[in-house]
């Protein structure tokens, strides 16, 4: 595969550790260029090779590289963290014609812990409703889905997990399926290394964690897509 991303340098990790050990925006309005140039223009080249495989494996997961990273400052409105910028750098493709709840591949930059993620991240009730159901009504299949997913070593993170069966699905609490039915994420992730990172053959790695994570997202594509969430019955 032809690359035009040609690696992350180091200096941007050590603009991305300086960052969070001088996060105020008079640090960051100083360095602003180094963010340009070291983060944020090889990102994007990161982005259109990775668009580029995605479609050539015939993954409808795509967006704009200019537009699909988040911006760096923080949204502080809510939180009692103040402090101005993001320690990292993030970027999500999503399903072509989705939403932004319908199948997403994630992209984390960080020194500390970068990564990409691909899955269904929080989405609303209606979705979630829908994904729950499709395991609830075929658990051998997704059974079969998960068997999938671990012989790529890949598992569903259980962090966002209610405590109890959600309602409406109490019967299936014995069920082999009853701890995917309680997630409100359906997400798996792989670690990227910075090594990996500073070389233009991580957009590879990307692509094939991105076939690797295919039968969870065709899985829940299908489910939205069939199942009309709005049509669900509400289960009480």
């Amino acid at each position: 595969m032809a690359s035009g991303f040609p690696g992350f340098r180091p200096a941007a990790f050590e603009f991305l550790r300086e960052l969070a050990a001088n996060n105020t925006r008079d640090w960051f309005l100083a360095h602003k260029p180094d963010y340009e140039q070291n983060v944020l223009a090889p990102f994007r080249l990161l982005l259109a090779d990775v668009i580029s495989g995605l479609a050539a494996a015939d993954i409808p997961l795509t967006g704009d590289p200019a537009k699909a990273i988040f911006r760096i400052h923080r949204d502080v409105r809510f939180s009692k963290d103040k402090l101005p910028y993001k320690t990292h750098a993030g970027a999500v493709l999503r399903k072509i014609g989705g939403s932004r709840f319908d199948g997403i591949l994630y992209v984390h930059v960080e020194p500390s812990r970068s990564f990409v993620a691909a899955g269904f991240y929080e989405p609303e009730k209606d979705p979630l409703e829908a994904l729950r159901e499709a395991i609830y009504v075929d658990p051998a299949r997704f059974t079969a889905i998960r068997a999938a997913l671990a012989k790529a070593k890949l598992t569903l993170d259980p962090t966002a997990s209610l405590s109890r069966m959600p309602r409406g699905f109490e019967e299936a609490a014995e069920s082999p399926v009853a701890d995917a039915l309680r997630l409100k994420s359906f997400t798996v992730s792989r670690d990227l290394s910075l090594a990996a990172l500073a070389r233009p053959d991580v957009v590879k790695k990307i692509i094939t964690f991105a076939q690797d994570a295919e039968p969870l997202l065709r899985f829940g594509w299908q489910a939205l897509t069939v199942l009309d969430p709005t049509a669900l019955p509400r289960r009480r």
